[in-house]
């Protein structure tokens, strides 16, 4: 466990600078000196008021003043103040703005909280801090945090965001060293019935109806059918509960339905427990009125909020599994599950609903069985003496392995490496590496012809130095808001030569360097080079990559697919639109699985890899966070997905899609605290990567052989004899057979 003692000093560095946690480094932050150390950010001016609109809008909190920005001509127009010198690079900083807004036709628009900073060589940064709708009615307090990674020769803090024809008003606005929050309580499990289906009467035979427990949602009419359904439970909860009682055949049956959220449904309040994932199972049926693929789920009312725990989509009369998990974190006055979603007019069967809870230290013990079958090789290192003969009985032999050669890497950015923390855990902590923005055509390429490759020859330039593989991500993304606005205006003939002109420039310049591309992100969720150039131009991309880089392995990459929770992604779908490519000639390399998974259950993540193993392509988990605001339920769900894709044969890498807070595209999923912490994911994460190391020591045998299984990597070997002591590296790659290493001494 020694990389955890190294990462968690990190705090102890951090710790150690010296700040006062209650100075605004805001200075005259409620405008009682007028508008001292304040300015107009672009051509708007700015004005002191002590009211506007004949006295309706006056100082909060008893103020004197209050500022706006008024004739702007551009949305990021506003109110700045130049914070140089004032604030300090690896420190988390809270942000909080007191702001409405003012306009003729505008009654709410979104105002934004931006941090700008030049670094000494003269790169430009704008950092996001947070945004809210703002109304013309009431001040609101616009929240956020910063942290700036680098040396600052130049940092402004600006308040922007409304139409240009919209004031900004601003009564106060305060910039302080963020507080350090409590650790999280790890939950309380203790008592908790897994396993134990939550929904009452779930084999409809309670009541002279059936139907005890039940009612309906909206005037619609349930009745209980005693005969024709599954008397299995469907795959995903066999994997869960293992043996487990029949079913009865049984099912709801839902007529006069009007609303697409009319079915059966049920209170289930009093039996669920915080924190605890729920795995959701049932078979589902629609009657002959359907017309066309028809989208079913089971959904849960959790006051007023709607929460998925699962869809599938109908396209004919069988009876169609469907599974999902959730999570109550915060504790609700009134939960109800339901089952909804086909047309009005559709009938709906719903037979054998499970909700109960997931069992997830048992699921590791099996996933520990299977990582061993999958991760490891019989190893025979044979000891012979210089003279060929047979090492010296009572010989002693020291194993230990050096790295895991399994890829376990994460996304970085061109910010995150002028902080040397990050960068710290970043090498000792992965050995492959994903851009978040860096390599994507909007960023190399933001206006048309000016090209921008700087960044993302310098984070290649880290890898390589550290001795990392990177993934190319991505060529294009087929979703059209991915897609910058001036590839968005181009006619059909000027963006295929667009396109071209992409493919050529950047894989010519990155030719070998890049191990794989993601080729066209996301195309189970976008269509918007497929609508504008056509079905083949996918394929095309596809093509024309392997032939300007054939090294590199191409993938497809999308989100959700995992999950059971999203019609348009799942296994099957995916299987549909890979075969289609081949089809088309498309060399596709491998599947990429972004793996933004809330609540991760294990046999819901398994099944999906097991549909899609089928097609033999290597797996790849390319995106994983995970999210939860208490840590030790974020450390479970890591877990689960470490955990899952590590013991799948299918899987050949896991990228997480990041790990430090602040930047990360989901909150609650980091590992490390923005100041340095490491917090229970990241010491979860790696005692699972101590976890995968194999060690053994021991005497050699009769004929000189010490035996031992490990997992794939490099290792190193001490060999103790009466007179010498002999120190030699091998490696362990994947095999069936065991692998002989002969040693002479």
């Amino acid at each position: 466990m020694a990389d955890c003692a190294i990462h968690q000093s990190l705090s102890e560095v951090s710790g150690a600078r010296l700040h006062d946690g209650d100075e605004n480094i805001i200075l005259n932050p409620n405008f009682d000196d007028g508008l001292d150390n304040w300015s107009a950010r672009g051509s708007c001016k700015i004005l002191l008021h002590e009211s506007m609109d004949d006295g309706k809008i006056l100082p909060l909190d008893g103020g004197k003043y209050f500022a706006s920005a008024t004739e702007r001509t551009q949305s990021w127009n506003g109110i700045q103040q130049e914070i140089t010198g004032r604030v300090q690079r690896k420190l988390a900083y809270e942000v909080t703005a007191t702001v409405r807004i003012f306009g003729k036709a505008t009654t709410t628009a979104e105002v934004r909280a931006t941090l700008y900073v030049q670094t000494p060589n003269g790169r430009d940064q704008y950092i996001s801090i947070g945004k809210l709708q703002a109304s013309d009615k009431d001040w609101v307090q616009l929240q956020g945090k910063f942290l700036i990674n680098g040396v600052a020769s130049k940092a402004v803090m600006f308040i922007e965001g409304p139409p240009v024809d919209t004031d900004i008003l601003l009564n106060s606005l305060e910039v302080k060293h963020a507080e350090t929050s409590s650790p999280s309580a790890p939950p309380d499990f203790e008592n908790v019935l897994y396993g134990v289906n939550v929904i009452q009467n779930s084999n409809l035979v309670d009541d002279s109806d059936g139907l005890g427990g039940w009612f309906p949602l909206g005037p619609c009419k349930l009745s209980v059918a005693n005969n024709g359904a599954p008397r299995v439970l469907p795959s995903m909860a066999r994997d869960s509960l293992g043996t487990h009682e029949p079913l009865n055949g049984r099912y709801i049956l839902v007529t006069n339905r009007t609303q697409t959220w009319m079915g059966p449904a049920q209170t289930i309040t009093d039996k669920l427990r915080l924190h605890v994932t729920y795995q959701v199972s049932a078979w589902v049926r629609l009657g002959p009125q359907r017309n066309g693929p028809q989208n079913v789920n089971i959904a849960l009312g959790v006051d007023s909020q709607w929460v998925n725990g699962g869809q599938v989509e109908v396209n004919d009369q069988r009876w169609y599994e469907i599974g999902g998990s959730f999570r109550i974190e915060t504790q609700p006055s009134r939960v109800m599950v339901y089952v909804q979603g086909p047309s009005s007019g559709v009938d709906l069967m719903v037979a054998g609903l499970q909700i109960f809870p997931v069992d997830r230290k048992a699921r590791f013990k099996h996933l520990k069985k299977l990582t061993d079958k999958v991760r490891k090789r019989d190893v025979v290192l044979k000891i012979s003496g210089s003279d060929g003969d047979s090492a010296p009985l009572g010989s002693f032999v020291k194993v230990r392995q050096m790295k895991n050669s399994f890829p376990f890497g994460s996304c970085v950015m061109r910010t995150n490496i002028d902080n040397e923390d990050f960068v710290d855990f970043f090498v000792k902590s992965f050995n492959w590496a994903v851009f978040g923005n860096e390599l994507k055509w909007y960023w190399t390429e933001p206006q048309q012809g000016n090209l921008n490759y700087a960044d993302a020859d310098e984070l290649l330039d880290l890898c390589k130095k550290n001795g990392m593989e990177a993934r190319g991500h991505c060529i294009f993304w087929e979703v059209e808001n991915a897609v910058q606005s001036w590839v968005r205006s181009l006619n059909t003939n000027d963006l295929t030569t667009a396109v071209q002109n992409r493919l050529n420039g950047l894989l010519a310049r990155y030719k070998d360097q890049f191990s794989h591309y993601d080729v066209n992100n996301e195309m189970l969720h976008g269509s918007f080079y497929q609508d504008k150039l056509g079905k083949d131009i996918r394929a095309y991309m596809f093509k024309t990559a392997n032939q300007l880089d054939p090294a590199a392995a191409l993938f497809v990459n999308d989100y959700n697919v995992e999950s059971a929770a999203d019609i348009r992604a799942t296994p099957d779908t995916y299987i549909e639109q890979i075969l289609g490519l081949q089809d088309q000639g498309a060399p596709v390399g491998g599947i990429g699985l972004q793996g933004h998974v809330s609540t991760p259950v294990g046999p819901v993540i398994s099944s999906a890899l097991d549909k899609l193993g089928i097609l033999g392509l290597p797996i790849w988990f390319t995106e994983v966070d995970v999210s939860a605001a208490n840590e030790y339920v974020r450390a479970d769900d890591l877990e689960v997905m470490l955990r899952e894709a590590y013991a799948h044969p299918a899987v050949e890498g896991i990228m997480l899609w990041g790990f430090w807070e602040l930047f990360m595209s989901r909150d609650n999923a980091h590992l490390v605290n923005a100041e340095g912490d490491l917090n229970e994911a990241g010491r979860r994460y790696l005692k699972l990567k101590q976890e995968w190391l194999s060690h053994a020591h021991g005497k050699l045998d009769d004929q000189g052989e010490f035996k031992f299984r490990g997992f794939h990597g490099t290792y190193s070997i001490e060999i103790i004899t009466l007179t010498k002591k002999i120190s030699q590296t091998f490696t362990v790659e994947k095999g069936d057979s065991p692998l002989v290493v002969n040693i002479s001494l």
